[in-house]
């Protein structure tokens, strides 16, 4: 068992705005990889993008054809 880092960020309640938000984050994290990230061992980036009022661990960045969510973390090698 490992211990892991969460960061919650409120983002508000626009999930267009929410989600580019989160993909700009995500960006910035990715572009200081090197420096942020492999520095310290890190390998691997999970995350996704959720709601308050969602009791599920939906991603909000992951949606279907039909506007469904998945359940599934979006992950980044950073190997």
């Amino acid at each position: 068992m490992q211990y892991r880092l969460h960061i919650d960020i409120p983002l508000g309640e626009d999930e267009e705005r929410a989600a580019l938000c989160s993909e700009e984050i995500v960006y910035m994290i990715e572009s200081q990889k090197d420096f942020l990230l492999k520095s310290l061992g890190v390998e691997q980036l999970n995350y996704r993008l959720g709601h308050d009022a969602d009791r599920q661990k939906s991603n909000y960045l992951d949606k279907n054809e039909n506007g469904h969510v998945s359940n599934k973390k979006t992950k980044v090698s950073l190997g």
